[in-house]
């Protein structure tokens, strides 16, 4: 009897093993990558869903309002999410030496978001510590056509030197001009 309930013991914790490693994860792993005058800006994120919870993610009482920094937000889900650049750039008028940066984003008005670019790295996502802060970027906002689901970024070359980064989510977008240097 105890050979029989160990064996089954075994088969449920691989039935459920094997059930979870076909559900895809909540957050998936993310990188927007772009070139902007022959020169490689990425970001790295974990994309959260909106899963039913559209108009409750941003707003004072909502889903992010729950993170202990708010109203800073980690800008994904997760881990922190990562800038690198191998050029110099203006991200709107703050200096960005190449390199390897976190981002957060103010959301204190829902309407007037504010990109943080830190210098800590390596982080988990909630760790924010704004001694670190390289600087912050006052982002342009949008509504999109339709709910965006998936937290997406882009960045996107506009001509010879400069281009846009953008974030969007739920009913949010948010952009800022980068320019290479």
């Amino acid at each position: 009897m105890k050979r029989l309930l160990s064996c089954a013991g075994v088969l449920l914790a691989t039935a459920l093993s094997l059930t979870a490693q076909q559900n895809p994860p909540a957050s998936p792993v993310a990188t927007a990558t772009g070139t902007i005058a022959g020169k490689t800006v990425a970001i790295h994120y974990n994309s959260p869903r909106v899963r039913g919870r559209q108009g409750h993610i941003f707003t004072k009482d909502g889903l992010i309002s729950r993170d202990p920094h708010y109203p800073v937000w980690r800008a994904g889900a997760n881990g922190a999410t990562t800038l690198e650049t191998d050029a110099d750039l203006m991200i709107g008028d703050l200096m960005v030496p190449k390199g390897k940066y976190t981002l957060f984003v103010d959301i204190t008005s829902p309407d007037e978001w504010v990109l943080i670019v830190n210098k800590q790295t390596g982080q988990w996502g909630l760790a924010y510590d704004a001694a670190q802060d390289l600087g912050h970027v006052k982002m342009h906002m949008a509504k999109p056509a339709a709910t965006v689901e998936e937290l997406k970024y882009t960045i996107e070359s506009e001509g010879a030197k400069s281009g846009k980064l953008t974030l969007e989510w739920e009913n949010h977008t948010a952009s800022v001009p980068v320019t290479v240097h």
